[in-house]
């Protein structure tokens, strides 16, 4: 499969499994789960097949491991804006984590620290590198230290994504270490 399928179709499935599953008329569990035939099927009558070897593709091959496949059914890892609970247990955090965002963010940041927004956790990473990336997505990126080891003893739960990002429900400003 060349590349600009496999983000075709990757792109396609974050829309579908993260946000907007309704547009192609597939449900999803509580916990963001879908039947693969039920998604192919779906795909395919909304003007978008994808074969089931494309799709296995994709979920083995996307860098970011995105999606799980497992038990004839398919989910995003994490990232939703529709509500799942994703049965992810609480754990404890590496000492720091980080999170990449924008300058024109930074004030709010400081003020009200990092919220969810439209989607069901704030997103952490365990290295300065993912944070560079996922900031550069909208600019030149920002990283932010949290000081995840305090806040953990403070009583806020950390969950672990099955592709290793960190989420949190929100991380208050007096945890965070601004760049400056």
């Amino acid at each position: 499969m060349d590349e600009r399928r496999m983000v075709r179709i990757s792109k396609y499935l974050a829309k579908h499994l993260r946000h907007e599953p309704e547009r192609i008329g597939i449900g999803l569990d509580e916990q963001g789960w879908v039947g693969v035939e039920t998604l192919l099927a779906a795909s395919a009558a909304n003007g978008f097949p994808i074969g089931r070897e494309e799709l296995e593709h994709v979920v083995a091959a996307n860098d970011k491991r995105r999606y799980e496949l497992r038990d004839g059914r398919i989910r995003a890892a994490q990232g939703h804006s529709v509500a799942v609970d994703l049965g992810l247990p609480a754990v404890a955090p590496p000492a720091v984590l980080y999170h990449g965002t924008v300058e024109v963010s930074v004030a709010a940041i400081r003020a009200e620290g990092l919220s969810r927004m439209s989607r069901g956790h704030v997103h952490l990473s365990a290295d300065r590198e993912t944070a560079v990336r996922v900031g550069s997505r909208r600019g030149r990126a920002v990283v932010l230290v949290v000081d995840a080891a305090a806040m953990h003893a403070a009583g806020h739960p950390f969950r672990v994504s099955a592709n290793g990002v960190w989420l949190a429900d929100h991380v208050p400003p007096e945890f965070i270490r601004f760049p400056g």
